[in-house]
């Protein structure tokens, strides 16, 4: 019997966790997809000419966790030297499989495919230049273009069967062609049919070794792209492992925030075989972050059940934001609104607030507000005896906040007090629920109620999965109530909840969900990140889902032997001189390669071109070419002020 798939079918279930079976691919002797665990990789960013550096540099990686060293051999004499490198490492006792990055030169990769276990090409420059211009094929003109890819790229698919060497034919969103970008636009659709070029090529051939990825700076992007293309292979009966990773993720909490919301959503939904996040840093320092963010799926499939859900109302391969109606400040037009969690705190003063974005300035006796300023606090059961800032709402517990009624207060009600109590805000009342207290009495009581936002939590192991019920209960029964997305956390590192916290919740508002954000300490545990730390993660996470914008972005790339200059040391000089620039997007690329493709929607680019040469671009137009790299900082301000992007700090 013919499977039937749903029109938005991406996975195996919205509901109940497991990994998407995929085909088996050898890489050596550490296989991948199948029933292999979830693999974990990274890339060496020492030129790959100097072999001693290289092999010392992956022996960290592989110490460190790595299953799989990626190398890049831009060109022959590059690929040539993996022998070296792999010689070196036998001797020094590691197996570990290599993979060759392959960018413009098809003659590097047929050399490198018959040395180590893996190639990786780029469909979007494997075969084709990127100039950015637009040409309007016909059918005729474009089936001629795929028969030149077809020939320029036959070769080293013949060398990989011959050899047993795996592929990964790896899309990036910022280097499609221009032929794929004339047809199908700067999509995720686009990214897929440039992959399944190539795949049918394969194919054709009868060689199935073959790992996929989607690659976007842009989380949103990223997840529709693997999404699609897994709907795609699903209709086409293929089962391809997936490699996943946001590329050009940054440094620090920034590049940690945005990796884990992409890789994570993906793995929620049993998605993804390998893993690589891109950091600008040591690539030693990469894998424990992977290995953090695959080792919660050990025992996801042993969570709580949630009823099953046959026809989502939300579209997987297309943002769209869910329409709510506008109570107080939440929910309609407003950004989502950040709340931050006091209840558990021996006391709350003004010392206390000051570690939430504001500043008290006693001379004048008023308050400031900063960019990572949050809308409400929780403070349980606990009262306030000291003047908030005019911008901030209080939220307590329904019993403490009857008998003060203070302006700016607002009440947190169970489902029974709910049903039950009369006297209750008129403007701004909090509900919270979970998926089991739903009932139709409550549905309809919710919808027919101005002054209610929903405040939902989960106790499932699987709550990325359950919360996503509730929104989709609401939609089915067209309740456009704003909704507050909570999710307690303790007993974690700072990097650890930003880690659990942007898997956790950053696929709802990938998906257009959520009017709000609460992280929770968790009553059971018994130590906690500081509050400034829930708030910064909180705010990182809208960021990263470009929700709400309230600090520069920098998408950099994680570094590779391509690298002109050091990446970490450049990055964090020109951050440190822009990062007032709130709603900016720079890209900072180490090489050309990596330069204006995929800086993707970078609104300033500054690109290594050469030894000690910058070239700087607005979007993807080159302004600037080979500038001193010691003027190349104040010609990138230059350029923004010129462009009238500039705020005095």
């Amino acid at each position: 019997m013919k499977k039937i798939i749903n029109k938005n079918q991406y996975c195996n279930s919205l509901t109940s966790y497991s990994r998407w079976k995929t085909r088996e691919v050898h890489i050596g002797d550490v296989s991948l997809g199948g029933d292999n665990p979830i693999r974990v990789q990274s890339m060496t960013t020492t030129d790959t000419m100097d072999t001693d550096k290289t092999v010392q540099q992956s022996i960290r990686m592989i110490d460190a966790g790595c299953e799989y060293v990626r190398i890049t051999a831009p060109g022959r004499k590059e690929a040539e030297n993996l022998q070296n490198i792999k010689d070196q490492l036998l001797i020094k006792g590691y197996k570990t499989p290599l993979i060759a990055d392959i960018h413009f030169t098809p003659k590097a990769a047929e050399v490198a495919a018959r040395i180590v276990e893996k190639v990786r090409i780029n469909p979007g420059n494997y075969a084709d230049r990127k100039k950015f211009n637009y040409i309007e094929y016909t059918d005729e003109q474009y089936n001629l273009e795929i028969e030149r890819i077809q020939n320029r790229f036959l070769p080293l698919v013949k060398v990989c069967k011959e050899y047993g060497t795996a592929m990964r034919i790896g899309t990036n969103h910022g280097s499609l062609s221009d032929r794929i970008l004339s047809r199908y636009g700067d999509t995720p659709m686009g990214m897929v049919e440039s992959a399944m070029e190539f795949l049918r090529i394969c194919s054709d051939e009868n060689y199935h070794q073959i790992v996929l990825s989607m690659k976007a700076s842009n989380p949103i992007v990223m997840v529709e792209a693997y999404r699609l293309l897994v709907h795609k292979m699903n209709k086409e009966n293929m089962n391809y492992p997936l490699h996943l990773g946001v590329t050009e993720a940054g440094e620090g909490e920034d590049g940690r925030i945005k990796s884990a919301l992409g890789i994570g959503t993906l793995l929620e939904d049993g998605l993804g075989d390998t893993v690589r996040v891109s950091l600008t840093e040591d690539p030693e320092h990469e894998i424990p972050v992977a290995k953090k963010l695959v080792q919660r799926y050990f025992d996801r499939p042993n969570h709580d059940a949630i009823e099953e859900i046959s026809i989502t109302p939300i579209n997987p391969f297309d943002y769209n934001l869910r329409e709510t109606r506008e109570v107080l400040n939440i929910g309609g037009e407003n950004v989502p609104r950040i709340i931050s969690d006091l209840s558990l705190l021996d006391e709350v003063n003004a010392d206390t607030i000051s570690e939430l974005g504001y500043t008290y300035f006693k001379e004048s006796d008023k308050w400031g507000i900063g960019d990572l300023a949050c809308d409400y606090i929780n403070i349980g059961d606990k009262e306030i005896d000291f003047e908030i800032p005019g911008t901030l709402g209080v939220i307590q517990k329904f019993l403490t906040w009857k008998h003060s009624r203070k302006n700016q207060h607002y009440p947190l009600l169970n489902v029974s007090q709910y049903l039950n109590e009369k006297n209750i805000h008129p403007e701004l009342n909090f509900l919270y629920i979970i998926l089991s207290d739903f009932s139709d009495e409550i549905i309809d009581k919710i919808q027919n109620d101005p002054s209610v936002v929903l405040f939902i939590d989960t106790y499932n192991s699987h709550g990325l999965a359950e919360q996503r019920s509730i929104f989709m209960k609401l939609m089915n029964a067209q309740s456009n109530v704003p909704v507050i997305i909570g999710r307690a956390y303790g007993d974690l590192s700072v990097s650890d909840l930003q880690l659990y916290s942007s898997t956790d919740i950053g696929g709802l508002f990938i998906d257009g969900l959520g009017d709000g954000l609460y992280l929770a300490m968790d009553e059971s545990k018994s130590s906690f990140p500081s509050i400034s730390d829930f708030n910064r993660t909180s705010f990182g996470i809208l960021q990263a889902t470009r929700r709400r914008i309230t600090k520069t972005e920098y998408i950099s790339c994680p570094s590779c032997g391509r690298t002109l200059f050091d990446l970490q040391e450049v990055t964090a000089r020109i951050r440190s001189k822009t990062q007032h620039l709130k709603g900016l997007k720079i890209g900072i690329m180490g090489c050309i390669v990596n330069g204006p493709g995929e800086m993707a929607d970078s609104d300033y680019g500054y690109v290594g071109t050469g030894i000690g040469k910058i070239s700087l671009y607005k979007k993807h137009t080159i302004i600037k070419k080979d500038v001193p790299m010691n003027q190349a900082d104040e010609a990138l301000i230059d350029l923004i002020k010129e462009n009238g992007d500039w705020i005095n700090p």
